[in-house]
Order: C-alpha cells, then sequence, then structure tokens
C-alpha cells in the first residue's frame, strides 16, 4: 500500500469508516492463536484491515461458517498435472489452494529456458499467487541423458524475477555434500533466497553436510524417523501427498503418535495428477486426511498456511489477520474440508472462469527425436545364473534391487512375470538405450511407453515382448521409417525390426 490507502486501511481498521468489503458472522481460524472466534473480516484493496465487528460498504454474511487462509502447495511440478497451467490453477483454486511454490524441473529439463519462461508467462495473469523455483538439476544427473544443461550464468538473468523465490529442489546431493564448484555456484547465486532439498535416504554426516550447504526443505521423507532426522538438522519437512507418492500417512501417524510438534511441517503435492485432483482435492485433501489421521483441525490448518508462507518468506501471506492479504477459504465442516467460497485478494474466485486457451510457442513442441531402433538393440544377455532385476512397490515411486534367473536362452524373453523395461533417449536422437528385467509390473500381451518420465523424460517402454516394445519406440519418431503390411497384422520396417498392429490401415 502507499501512504494514501494506508491511511484509508487505517480508518476502516479503526471503525472510522466503512470498509470496501466485510465478511460477516464468521467462524475465523486464527493460525497465530490456534483459535476459532466468530468475528467480521474487513478488507480494503485486496488486504485484511481488521477483525472483530465491522460495517462494509458490501457485505456477505456467512452465518457462521468457518473462514480461513489460502492454502499453500509448498512443492509441486506443474508439468505432472497434465493439463496447462492455467487449468491445473483453475481446478486447484476451486479446491482452496491460493499459492503455488512450482518447480518447473521437468519443463528445463526437456526445453531449458524456454521451458521456464512458458511456465513464468502461463502464470502471470492467474488468479492465484504462483512462485517458481529456479531448476537446481538440469540435467538431473550424471548417468541420464536430457534436453538442456542449466548453469549457474544461465540463472543469474533470473536472479531478480519478482517471482522466483529460490533453487529448486537439489537432486544431486552428492555434488552438494562433496562440494562439486557448478553446484556450490548455484547455491552462492540463490544464497540470500531459499533452497529447496531432494535428500531420501542421507547418512547422518551427509544430511548435516547438505543442511550446512542452507538446504532448507525436503519433500521426499517416506518415513517418521528420516523426517525427525531432518527437522532435527533445523529443516522443513514438506509432507508429500501425490498421485504415485503417497507419504502423508506414515508421517503423520509418526506425527501423532509421539505428540510431535508440527512447527516444521508443510504440505505438498509434488506430482499429482488432474483426475486425482478432480477426485479428493488438491492440498484440501493433505489437510482432510492429516485431521482423520489425529492432527488437531487448527495445527493442520496451520501447517498448510501460515508455516509454508514463514517457510518461503512469504510475509504477506498465510493468516486473516491485518495486513495479510485477502486470500481465503469458506468451508461449512472443518473435518469435510468441503470448500464452499474462495476469496484471492478480496474477489470472489468465480466457479466457472472464461479461460484463456494456452497459447504455446513451436520451440516447445516437437522434442520427442528418437532413433530407430531394431530387436537386436533390446537384446540382453542370459548367463543362466541370478541376476539383478527391478522389483516395482505398490503405491509408492521406490523400486529394490532382487536377483532371479533370467527366461530365456541366450537372450532375455520377456514375459508377463519378468517385464522388460528399455529406456531409449528422446532428445538428440543418439540411438542410446538402456535395459533392465522388471518384476512387479505385470504387463500381458503388449507393451506401454511414456516420454513423461521424471527427470530427463527420455521415452520408457515397458513390455512382455520386444516387437511391441520396438512398436511403441517407433511411434515417437516424428516421421515414420516407410513401412509394408506382412501377413498377420505385422508390418515389417525397412531396417529389419517389426512391430503390430491390432487393426488394418
Amino acid at each position: 500500500m502507499d501512504r494514501k490507502q494506508l491511511t484509508k486501511a487505517m480508518k476502516a481498521a479503526r471503525g472510522l469508516q466503512r470498509a470496501e468489503l466485510v465478511i460477516k458472522n464468521a467462524n475465523v481460524i486464527n493460525v497465530f492463536s490456534e483459535e476459532i472466534r466468530r468475528q467480521d473480516i474487513a478488507i480494503e484493496d485486496g488486504v485484511i484491515v481488521g477483525t472483530g465487528v465491522y460495517h462494509g460498504e458490501r457485505e456477505i454474511d456467512l452465518k457462521g461458517m468457518y473462514v480461513m487462509p489460502g492454502f499453500i502447495d509448498s512443492h509441486l511440478h506443474l508439468e505432472s498435472t497434465l493439463v496447462t497451467p492455467s487449468e491445473l490453477i483453475h481446478q486447484a483454486v476451486k479446491c482452496g489452494t491460493t499459492t503455488f511454490i512450482v518447480d518447473p524441473h521437468e519443463s528445463a529439463n526437456v526445453s531449458g529456458t524456454d521451458g521456464i519462461d512458458y511456465i513464468l508467462e502461463q502464470t502471470e495473469q492467474v488468479p492465484a499467487n504462483v512462485y517458481v523455483m529456479m531448476p537446481s538439476c538440469v540435467p538431473a544427473t550424471g548417468v541420464d541423458d536430457n534436453g538442456c544443461c542449466l548453469t549457474a550464468e544461465k540463472m543469474s538473468e533470473y536472479h531478480g524475477h519478482k517471482r522466483i523465490l529460490g533453487l529448486g529442489e537439489v537432486m544431486d546431493y552428492r555434488s552438494v555434500v562433496e562440494g562439486k564448484p557448478e553446484m556450490l555456484e548455484k547455491l552462492e547465486l540463490f544464497r540470500d533466497k531459499v533452497l529447496d532439498g531432494h535428500a531420501p535416504f542421507l547418512s547422518p554426516g551427509d544430511l548435516s553436510a547438505y543442511s550446512l550447504a542452507g538446504i532448507g526443505t525436503d519433500h521426499e521423507c517416506v518415513d517418521y524417523e528420516y523426517a525427525m532426522e531432518e527437522i532435527r538438522n533445523g529443516m522443513y519437512v514438506l509432507i508429500r501427498e501425490g498421485s504415485a507418492a503417497r507419504n502423508l500417512q506414515a508421517l503423520v501417524t509418526g506425527i501423532v503418535k509421539h505428540q510431535t510438534d508440527t512447527g516444521h511441517f508443510c504440505f505438498c503435492t509434488d506430482d499429482k495428477h488432474i483426475e486425482d485432483i478432480l477426485r479428493e482435492g488438491h492440498i484440501s485433501h493433505n489437510v482432510r486426511e492429516a485431521i482423520r489421521l489425529g492432527i488437531p483441525p487448527v495445527k493442520a490448518i496451520r501447517m498448510a498456511t501460515l508455516q509454508a508462507a514463514e517457510c518461503y518468506h512469504l510475509r504477506h501471506l498465510g493468516a486473516v489477520a491485518p495486513g495479510y492479504q485477502a486470500d481465503l477459504i469458506v468451508v461449512s465442516d472443518l473435518e469435510q474440508m468441503k470448500v464452499e467460497r474462495v476469496f484471492y485478494k478480496g474477489q470472489d474466485v468465480e466457479e466457472d472462469q472464461n479461460l484463456s486457451p494456452a497459447v504455446c510457442a513451436d520451440k516447445l513442441k516437437h522434442t520427442v527425436h528418437v532413433k530407430p531402433l531394431c530387436e537386436k538393440d533390446l537384446w540382453m544377455h542370459c548367463t543362466g545364473r541370478r541376476q539383478p532385476v527391478i522389483r516395482m512397490v505398490g503405491k509408492e515411486i521406490l523400486t529394490r534391487e532382487e536377483w532371479a534367473v533370467l527366461p530365456g536362452g541366450i537372450f532375455f524373453e520377456p514375459d508377463e512375470t519378468c517385464n522388460k523395461v528399455a529406456v531409449i533417449e528422446r532428445h538428440k536422437a543418439t540411438g542410446k538405450i538402456g535395459k533392465a528385467a522388471v518384476v512387479g509390473y505385470g504387463i500381458h500381451g503388449g507393451a506401454i511407453a511414456s516420454s513423461v518420465s521424471h527427470d530427463s523424460h527420455n521415452l520408457v517402454v515397458i513390455g512382455d515382448n520386444d516387437r511391441d516394445i520396438i512398436a511403441l519406440s517407433f511411434l515417437a519418431l516424428p516421421v515414420l521409417p516407410e513401412i509394408r503390411i506382412l501377413p498377420r497384422g505385422l508390418y515389417r520396417v525397412e531396417d529389419g525390426s517389426f512391430y503390430r498392429e491390432d487393426e488394418e490401415q
């Protein structure tokens, strides 16, 4: 506020003049005192000027419904929702999330700074607070190929951007704890801002070094014991509940059992698909589940609001109090967390917003470039002895190493019990391919492929036979090579490999 606006707002706060908007008869959640009090909320220029008894030029009577600050998603990848940024914001705001801490790590690993610019541009005019963390690991690891390389020098152009809060999740923890110069340059560049972590299963010494480097958050905790090690090191733990990684129950159960102070815990979704958001909610789901598992409602709300705001130095967000932005959620029941209305900067967010079509630049399209493969490229030698295989873990993003005798003679022949996975480089058509045996996936009679594969987004194909794996790799080609039809729906590609089609073309 400028001086004139502040003078006017203070008069409204003192009751000397009517506020622009007053929300009356609300059960207000105070995240500072952890009280619930029946009050009015006075709003001027999108900012709360007071709570108590007020009269406004415009009044909304809530008749005892609960009002709390808008929820904050402490860490998410917009790309993982599988819809445009504006569509995700539209749906998540209806669930009560009014602030998003976005890490465009996936876009950057495919398209570099063009991908980061796209996220910034697409979230400039949405009815929510969208902040961005500068991706720290592009490429994500030294053993994978991606589309771009993002150095500290390139990042420096974004350092002063008003919506960039700091450095995104530092996945390459080895480079941190070993003091690699390239990583230290990035940490030093954002030393005055927030440094996000990605630190599963670090040893006590490595975790101490990681925290010493200034990294203050982590969303990769899968159990209570490790979360407490991070809390003891002064870090914030962002309790993740997404589509694949669901860690909330394990962490909250531990918090409740041990009566742990929740002051350094927040909530995030990380990677959550749009269908899951539509079915169960966004951060509202995290809060609801935390309450169901035994965290008092006001404490759960505090974790989703004020604590996240404090973690990311957003001093104008996260509370229903004077000077805070009027981002508010109205709910009829605290335990069910059923969102009835949402306000952003004091404006009632309409249920049906007119969304402008998202314009995507051509340079962000056509990014899949795969070198044609033949069946020989998928050969894996069978030793006749036990070999390492990947074991899928149900309802988790974790996998385990196991040992088994692979089916087949000289070469591993996948089947419905032991599938084959191939990771095919898709950025520069180098022809690089990694292969492994997988148990626990259970695909039968075909293959499945995706170029959405964190974190380098190469083409991942898994199936129970090599021909269908090859078929899907060809579907990723910008232009299919010349093919000719063979009997029984088999098609021969001119380099000698095969793929099958169920229908004639």
